[in-house]
């Protein structure tokens, strides 16, 4: 059984830099696709960023040019660097993977931005 368990959230000012975590067991990360998604309060949760098999990404444009996604797959991780923070990017993040049916979600990690 595959378990997520996302971290590195926190309360932090407009402009301000965040890096996520998501730990990743039960599979070996280097077979598949990830992706960090997003959920506001009264919102779907939504796709900000894809990895590929092949280190390839991409982003929605939303964070476009401020969020980095990357991965290690020797410790089974799989990061989100959050730069330029703004106050819609408060959400609770997740990860993913992107292929076929998505694994049980993890907890999430809150992310906060204040003005």
């Amino acid at each position: 059984q595959v378990q997520l368990v996302e971290s590195g959230g926190g309360l932090v000012q407009a402009g301000g830099s965040l890096r996520l975590s998501c730990a990743v067991s039960g599979r070996g990360l280097e077979y598949y696709a990830m992706g960090w998604f997003r959920q506001a309060p009264g919102m779907q949760r939504l796709s900000v960023a894809s990895i590929m098999r092949d280190d390839s990404t991409d982003y929605s444009d939303s964070v476009k040019g401020r969020f980095t996604i990357s991965r290690d797959n020797a410790k089974n991780t799989v990061y989100l660097q959050m730069n330029s923070l703004k106050p819609e990017d408060t959400a609770v993040y997740y990860c993913n993977q992107l292929g076929g049916l998505r694994w049980d979600w993890g907890q999430g990690t809150q992310v906060t931005v204040s003005s």
